[in-house]
């Protein structure tokens, strides 16, 4: 399965294969939708070597592959 991370509002917003993953008003990341396993590992790796990286000024479209 292939997983499509895009910036929508970087530290605010994603696009996660479609699905708006966004934070609410207590910094939790939240999704109208379930993601998937695999999207939801995707989402995390994102946040761990992306969004949460200072040295990232402007976050970029990722994709995963799993095996």
């Amino acid at each position: 399965m292939t997983v499509t991370i895009k910036p929508i509002t970087d530290h605010e917003q994603y696009e996660v294969n479609g699905h708006l993953v966004s934070k609410d008003s207590l910094d939790n990341w939240t999704c109208k939708h379930d993601l998937s396993s695999q999207e939801l590992n995707a989402f995390r790796n994102y946040e761990k070597l992306v969004i949460n990286n200072k040295a990232f000024k402007k976050h970029t479209k990722a994709t995963y592959q799993s095996k």
